[in-house]
C-alpha cells in the first residue's frame, strides 16, 4: 500500500479549518472576541488551516498521479542511481 501522508492530513486540517471558519464568521461582532483584542482568532486560523489543508490534500494527490518508476526484478538497487559500475 502507498498512501501519501498528505492526503489524510490535508483533508484533517480543511475540515478543522472550516468548521473553525465558518464559527469564526458566525460570530463576528461578537463580545467573545474582546480577550484577544478584537481579533476574530477562529476566523484567522481557521483559513490559515483550510489553506493548509487544502494545499496539503492537493500536493499530495498531485504526487498520486505521478508516473511510478519502473520496477525491474532482480535490480538490486534504484535505476538511474550509481555511478555504471
Amino acid at each position: 500500500m502507498n498512501l501519501d501522508l498528505r492526503i489524510p492530513m490535508g483533508l484533517l486540517f480543511t475540515i478543522v479549518g472550516g468548521i473553525m471558519t465558518l464559527y469564526g464568521l458566525f460570530t463576528r461582532g461578537s463580545t467573545i472576541y474582546e480577550r484577544s483584542a478584537g481579533m476574530n482568532i477562529n476566523l484567522i486560523w481557521g483559513l490559515v488551516m483550510l489553506i493548509f489543508g487544502v494545499t496539503m490534500y492537493t500536493l499530495g494527490r498531485r504526487a498520486d498521479k505521478r508516473p511510478r518508476a519502473p520496477v525491474v526484478e532482480g535490480a538490486t538497487r534504484p535505476l538511474g542511481h550509481g555511478h555504471g559500475h
